[in-house]
């Protein structure tokens, strides 16, 4: 067509005239407008048979027609553009040519027209190529057939595979959402991949482990916190004589706190107590006081590095002095515990007083691992029928019902721990010496695993702490009583 609107090709009288209606027209980028076949024209003027109508086939090179605009209707009735300068419509009376579209139709034969389809299967390309698309995949960037084509090829490479699991967990960590804090288990992972490889020479002994762990976690969160936070204010909370009480100290105190108290298993193992040796109180309160009054200033930051020496050191000594010094007696001045046990108290406490630490300087810190917990649980419930009965020597008890030799099955409570580091346990209800049995229990009470650790800390009282309780009151009472009165300073 010229720049007039009219024909300027031969064969123009077989086509003057008729009306053009064209196909549906795809995005650009989606269909070539030049491999579209277009639709046969109807004769002019009422029904023609098939051979009246020339055959079309694609458009021919010298023809620069253009084709009429996808998004624009077609005018109303009334003498369009190419009417009004003369083209193939004018005069012809035809009707209005509606725009393009499925649904437009004419006096011809129907036209069926061309359908788009976009092919989702897998494309052929090379490794180094596939490679480089997972990190989109991992992000849901890529096409339908890139993403067709890179699950196809994870079906059969195995290094691309695991590549393709690390990349999608590592998005997993980008969303806002969610807590970008290490699992708590994952240096224990960690630590076993290495030791499954390479064994330690000397490892750290299994009753050491808890304590390990948590003086790592607690020392990595005072390695991220700044220097103000330092004296940001902490309250410490425990059970004394049947009622909460609480002390304000400050993050550094705490630590402080808890160096003086791990000098009772720096002096059990021979090594120099920060307290100025056996001259220094037992009590865990006590040397607490000592240590706070004997600070001329405030403590600060400096005082982790004293904190994490001692840690260190008393893993070191207890991993080279073997299996004997498991039993080695740590006394605390009013009781005294094996080595093994001291250690996971002091692990208890270190997981303890760092979540106080978290919760004032507004840090998560999760539970230990469920093994961990486990442990601490299961000294906590050793340790319950010495402090009932040291209960009900000074009258804060029921008197007993049921004596039975040491060693004998006797009256029991049943402690169901539910959820993380859950189990069951039996506590002797009449005599420290008597074993809990499942067949003379006559209580029994359900926790959660942490609530049950945060009422041997102090944290909750007995009243908050049972989540279900069913059998003898007298005994759900004293043994919730007696834990709670586990907590110290």
């Amino acid at each position: 067509m010229s720049g007039d609107g009219r024909e300027s090709e031969g064969g123009e009288e077989e086509v003057r005239g008729a009306r053009r209606i064209p196909g549906p027209r795809g995005a650009a980028d989606d269909l070539d407008l030049a491999s579209v076949p277009l639709p046969p024209l109807p004769p002019p003027g009422g029904t023609a048979p098939d051979d009246a109508v020339p055959e079309q086939s694609a458009p021919k090179p010298e023809r620069d027609e253009p084709e009429p605009p996808a998004a624009e209707p077609a005018p109303g009735p009334g003498p369009g553009p190419e009417a009004a300068d003369g083209g193939p419509e004018a005069g012809t009376g035809a009707e209005p040519v509606q725009g393009p579209g499925p649904e437009a139709t004419g006096p011809g034969p129907e036209a069926r027209p061309p359908e788009l389809f976009v092919s989702s299967a897998p494309v052929d390309l090379p490794h180094q190529v596939l490679k480089a698309l997972l990190g989109a995949w991992a992000l849901s960037a890529c096409s339908a057939e890139e993403t067709a084509a890179v699950e196809d090829h994870l079906t059969g490479c195995a290094p691309c595979a695991d590549e393709a699991l690390r990349l999608r967990d590592a998005v997993g960590l980008l969303h806002t959402d969610g807590s970008l804090d290490l699992d708590p288990t994952l240096r224990t992972r960690v630590l076993d991949g290495c030791f499954g490889r390479r064994p330690a020479r000397i490892p750290v002994p299994e009753w050491a482990a808890p304590y390990d762990a948590e003086t790592a976690r607690l020392d990595a969160l005072l390695r991220d916190i700044g220097d103000s936070e330092w004296h940001a204010p902490v309250r410490l909370q425990w059970f004394e004589e049947e009622r909460q009480v609480s002390r304000r100290t400050t993050v550094a105190g705490v630590i402080g706190h808890l160096m003086a108290v791990d000098g009772l298993l720096s002096a059990a193992l021979g090594l120099d107590d920060p307290l100025d040796g056996g001259r220094a109180p037992l009590d865990p309160t006590e040397r607490t006081e000592t240590y706070w009054s004997a600070t001329r200033r405030p403590p600060t930051r400096a005082v982790r590095e004293p904190w994490r020496a001692q840690s260190h050191e008393l893993i070191r000594t207890a991993s080279f002095a073997g299996r004997n010094v498991a039993e080695t007696s740590v006394s605390y001045g009013t009781f005294a515990l094996p080595l093994q046990d001291a250690a996971l108290d002091r692990a208890f406490e270190c997981w303890v007083h760092g979540g106080d630490i978290a919760d004032a300087v507004d840090y998560p810190y999760p539970a230990p691992s469920a093994a961990h917990l486990h442990r601490m649980i299961d000294l906590a419930a050793r340790i319950l029928p010495g402090a009932l009965a040291g209960r009900r020597g000074a009258g804060l008890a029921g008197p007993a019902k049921d004596l039975v030799p040491a060693g004998a099955p006797g009256r029991s409570l049943h402690l169901e721990i539910e959820g993380h580091g859950g189990g069951d346990w039996y506590i002797a209800l009449d005599s420290p010496a008597a074993v809990g049995a499942p067949e003379r229990a006559v209580a029994q009470v359900a926790l959660d695993g942490v609530e049950f650790c945060r009422l041997v800390a102090g944290h909750i009282s007995p009243v908050e702490a049972a989540a279900g309780q069913e059998g003898d009151r007298e005994a759900i009472r004293d043994v919730l009583f007696a834990a709670a009165s586990l907590s110290r300073l």
